[in-house]
């Protein structure tokens, strides 16, 4: 039976694929999460109102868009 297992020889797509998945979603909840937060602190915190907040919330959502996105492969 230990004889069966060949170290490398194991296809690892699946794995590598979910891997890549669960960054892509920390990326991105971590972005939601953070808007969310700003949000409703501006909101019930400071005297900014609903407006200011969600003004200071696209923006940060849009900052968070623009710097996170997947970066085009370098082309050898």
């Amino acid at each position: 039976m230990a004889g069966d297992y060949h170290r490398g020889e194991m296809d690892i797509s699946e794995q590598a694929a979910t891997y890549a998945a669960f960054g892509k979603m920390t990326k991105w909840g971590s972005l939601a999460v953070s808007v969310l937060l700003l949000f409703i602190t501006l909101l019930f915190c400071t005297p900014a109102g609903f407006v200011g907040s969600a003004i200071a919330a696209i923006v940060l959502l849009a900052l968070g868009v623009v710097l996170l996105r997947e970066k085009p492969a370098p082309a050898h």
